[in-house]
């Protein structure tokens, strides 16, 4: 069994809620086996209020979360990228930056929960779906045998993740 911790990067435009909260969620279910972060290409400099209520109402943690730029990991003592994981159409279709060392990437898309308008109520169920999708995705991600399989069978693996549905809740 290896013991390397596998870096993991979730992109989002903003990086204010699926990719923070996909971040929280990783360094948990992760169960040490992985380190996840988040950035955005345009972020907005503030972690969504719902996305820490959603968090929060789930059990993971919010302390220590914040919307950054992409940018901070192309540095040269950023750490190097495992796999990288677009969690929002906007951020699949851009251009991205080359990463070092080429990580396996994939596009786990999840609607916009911020994009939801009307009581709270609707804004709440928006972000526990959102939420639902990332957790499941993740599970199945960290269920993977790294290790053991090929790069392009692993590739494979990952991008079919990424047409997952929620589990039941």
């Amino acid at each position: 069994m290896s013991d390397k911790i596998f870096n993991v990067l979730f992109l989002c435009t903003a990086n204010s809620a699926r990719s923070i909260m996909a971040e929280s969620i990783l360094n948990i279910d992760g169960k040490g086996r992985f380190r996840a972060f988040s950035a955005g290409s345009q972020p907005s400099g503030a972690v969504s209020p719902w996305a820490i209520k959603t968090l929060e109402a789930l059990g993971y943690p919010s302390s220590g979360l914040s919307s950054k730029s992409w940018d901070v990991y192309g540095e040269p003592d950023a750490p190097h990228m495992d796999f990288i994981f677009t969690v929002c159409d906007n951020a699949a279709g851009e251009a991205c930056p080359v990463w070092p060392g080429h990580p396996a990437t994939a596009h786990w898309g999840i609607e916009d929960p911020k994009a939801v308008e009307g009581p709270d109520l609707e804004k709440a169920r928006a972000f526990a779906q959102a939420a639902r999708y990332l957790k499941n995705r993740i599970s199945l991600f960290v269920n993977l045998p790294i290790t053991s399989i090929e790069r392009h069978v692993l590739q494979s693996h990952i991008e079919e993740i990424g047409r997952a549905e929620p589990m039941a809740s």
